[in-house]
């Protein structure tokens, strides 16, 4: 598979014989509140960060474009905001979200005046073209002060996830999707959200628990997400500390039923969540080869889920939602 975000191939959706819990209630700090995501999640971040700016305090994103970039087309997605042919038009989609606002359907864009944002676009990342994470950086600087923004564009990896020494060569896409940069995104990315933060550690297998997505899903109907979800409990909070939390997005084929659970152990978020008391929710996008059709296991960015799927009402936005606030937000 070539590319991360083009929907080829029907494959078959892999359903998972374990079984969930419901979400552990956590004694979290409802103003730490970040996101983050690669590609297809990239973009549910921004997704997320957008709709619910009033209560996100930044986000971090890779290889991704302007929030409502694809207005609801699949061609718009696939052409626009994948390969800027034409660029996406940030100052337009800047606009959409203000009217958005005024009609209810998002935050007020007021809410991301104090934010921070981190962007990333690997040099020789050709599935996501440069001139898409500009207008992303562009529809950021729409609200945002310069300095509170960090685009990152000289690392030469391609379409992938760039850690430090997980997954294939920096210049490779392919599966996992996780890129071997020498190069920590994770790291760098929840300390451009969360300041300075404590050297990361050394991730523990038993703090990262298993989630029963369907149980906050809207209707109890899953719309293209996996039965089961992760979220990583550090041994401090498990323990009742007061911690803070992070929302990671994996890519298409990057979700559990593609890869395992490589992006959740291995991405280098869970090392420095460990040392620095940061719950990390993993939510799983699924495979779907009837409607909604999303056979690449993407987050929805075009509007398979419904209209408003860039919204506080979109199905797979409201369903993140809802698990946030039964792990204590």
């Amino acid at each position: 598979m070539r590319l991360m975000l083009v929907l080829v191939a029907a494959l078959s959706l892999t359903a998972s014989s374990c079984t969930g819990e419901p979400a552990p209630e956590l004694k979290l700090d409802p103003a730490s509140l970040t996101v983050s995501g690669i590609s297809s999640g990239g973009y549910m971040a921004v997704q997320y960060h957008v709709a619910h700016s009033r209560s996100v305090a930044g986000a971090g994103i890779i290889a991704a474009g302007p929030w409502y970039c694809a207005e609801a087309s699949l061609a718009r997605a696939l052409g626009s905001c994948m390969q800027g042919d034409p660029a996406p038009d940030a100052a337009a989609l800047a606009a959409a979200a203000r009217d958005a606002a005024r009609n209810g359907a998002i935050d007020d864009v007021a809410g991301l005046a104090t934010d921070k944002v981190w962007v990333f676009h690997g040099s020789r990342d050709a599935v996501v073209t440069r001139p898409v994470t500009d207008a992303l950086v562009g529809f950021y600087r729409a609200f945002l002060p310069e300095g509170s923004i960090r685009y990152e564009t000289g690392v030469p990896a391609a379409h992938g996830f760039p850690t430090l020494d997980e997954g294939i060569a920096c210049g490779t896409t392919s599966e996992p999707w996780l890129n071997d940069c020498d190069y920590d995104a994770a790291g760098t990315l929840l300390q451009q959200l969360y300041g300075p933060l404590e050297p990361r550690g050394k991730a523990m297998d038993g703090n990262l628990r298993v989630l029963e997505q369907a149980r906050y899903a809207p209707g109890g109907t899953l719309p293209s997400m996996e039965a089961l979800g992760y979220v990583y409990v550090p041994t401090r909070c498990a323990r009742g500390a007061a911690c803070r939390i992070h929302v990671a997005f994996h890519g298409c084929r990057q979700g559990t039923s593609f890869v395992g659970k490589a992006f959740v152990r291995k991405a280098g978020y869970n090392e420095w969540a460990e040392t620095n008391d940061i719950v990390v929710l993993y939510p799983q996008a699924a495979s779907s080869l009837v409607m909604p059709l999303n056979p690449q296991g993407c987050w929805d960015y075009w509007g398979y889920t419904g209209p408003g799927y860039a919204t506080r009402n979109g199905a797979q936005v409201a369903t993140v939602e809802k698990m946030l606030k039964a792990l204590g937000l």
